[in-house]
């Protein structure tokens, strides 16, 4: 099997490149190298960027919207996408209901959501998990009574990522208590504005609010928002989880996390010397390193054999992609931990969810070359001797110590691998002296 791309790949990946070079917002790139939550009006900004394009529905049929890419191209593209970094679209939509709707939707129903999907005038959201039915789905109690010419919802979904945003939701409602369990389930689709939907926050462990609870008390929804067959739901759901295979091993994340630690590690001193050239440390390194290449070739077989074996029957080695390819990336994050230590924490609350987030990194190239973290911790005065601005503070309670800017510079430095800590006002408190306090 000949892996290698071609000519005129590698001429499409540079394609790819130079567009997200020219393209993506400074600001939003910003903010996703740092690790920080993008607000709601960027992400729609870069979508609709790149739906212009032809690139934001890539992977849908060509009578929809999509390219017609091949499947080397298409994970070209997503590599790219990943490594630069730019948003991924939104999911919820473009790969998740889209599709369900151009292969089991009617026209009516095509010609209504495809093009506001691709535009991103309507934010989707997904209900299916409920309060006992997370593995056991097929459980799941919410409720649809078919009433006239409208059903009538009643139940609760929770864990509904982005749901603060979302003008219409894709769920999964029981409609026939008497047929087996995944065969009284429909796909229905409506409105968050509905009368009767209410959203409640899930505040996570960092502060923010991802995730929610959403409740449906007599939820009036028009017969014609069934999509399919009644009470073929189920189908439907297996169909939409199954759709997105080879993405979700995020090998693009892991390679730029990998060079910005390699980055780091050449910085920062242990000992008098670059942590760099530490051999413990560059076995740890090539071993992530080797399993990340690992995963690669098997992510290009699998993109190799898609079709190989049938509609719908996807490469039995996709299965492995998203367990290994997140098991890389707690490693590439324990790596980073062991660069910069308690360097990596967040000690502000800025995020546009309410999170704990690491600041800007306006001091980056201001900081030293070889600053040495570890005696720094023992050595505040180093800070000042090497030419650090700012005033020192103090974790109590550790003996570590810290600055404001040379957290900002450090920890900011590669995206989402900050350890995001649970608030406690009296054990995790980052005291500034002289200033304010940061929750850290």
């Amino acid at each position: 099997m000949d892996l290698a791309f071609t000519k005129e790949e590698q001429a499409f990946r540079e394609e790819v490149r130079s567009f997200f070079r020219d393209n993506v917002p400074p600001d939003t790139r910003r903010k996703l190298v740092e690790g920080r939550h993008l607000s709601k009006d960027e992400m729609v900004t870069w979508w609709r960027i790149l739906n212009k394009k032809g690139w934001g529905t890539s992977h849908w049929p060509t009578q929809y919207g999509g390219t017609g890419w091949t499947s080397v191209q298409h994970y070209i593209f997503n590599e790219e996408l990943q490594s630069y970094p730019a948003p991924q679209p939104l999911a919820f939509g473009v790969s998740m209901v889209g599709p369900v709707i151009y292969t089991f939707g009617n026209e009516e129903q095509k010609k209504k959501y495809l093009p506001r999907i691709a535009n991103v005038d309507d934010w989707w959201c997904q209900g299916f998990s409920e309060p006992g039915s997370g593995s056991d789905l097929a459980s799941l109690k919410t409720k649809a009574e078919r009433k006239g010419d409208k059903w009538i919802i009643n139940g609760q979904k929770t864990w509904t990522t982005l749901a603060q945003h979302a003008d219409m939701i894709f769920c999964l409602c029981r409609t026939d208590n008497n047929a087996k369990k995944q065969m009284g389930i429909s796909f229905i689709v409506f409105s968050m504005k509905s009368k009767g939907v209410t959203v409640r926050p899930i505040q996570t462990i960092d502060g923010g609010v991802e995730v929610n609870e959403v409740f449906f008390d007599d939820v009036e929804v028009p017969y014609e928002n069934l999509i399919g067959e009644e009470n073929k739901g189920w189908d439907y759901a297996k169909f939409l989880l199954g759709n997105e295979r080879t993405g979700i091993a995020r090998v693009g994340v892991s390679k730029e996390r990998l060079r910005r630690i390699r980055e780091l590690a050449g910085r920062v001193e242990s000992g008098g010397k670059p942590i760099i050239q530490d051999a413990a440390f560059r076995e740890k390194l090539a071993a992530c390193e080797i399993e990340l290449k690992a995963l690669e070739l098997t992510q290009l077989r699998v993109v190799a054999d898609e079709g190989k074996h049938g509609k719908g029957k996807p490469n039995p080695a996709s299965s492995v992609l998203k367990i290994k390819g997140s098991e890389i990336q707690q490693t590439t994050t324990e790596l980073l931990m062991e660069v910069i230590g308690p360097f990596a924490a967040p000690f502000d609350v800025h995020g546009d969810d309410g999170s704990n987030e690491r600041p800007d990194r306006a001091e980056l190239l201001q900081q030293p070359q070889g600053l040495d973290l570890r005696r720094l911790q023992r050595d505040p005065a180093q800070h000042h001797r090497q030419g650090g601005a700012g005033t020192l503070g103090v974790i109590p309670g550790r003996d570590e110590v810290a600055s404001p800017e040379s957290i900002a510079t450090i920890g900011s430095m590669d995206p989402g691998l900050a350890l995001r800590a649970p608030r406690d006002d009296e054990a995790r408190q980052f005291r500034v002296r002289g200033t304010k306090e940061h929750g850290f």
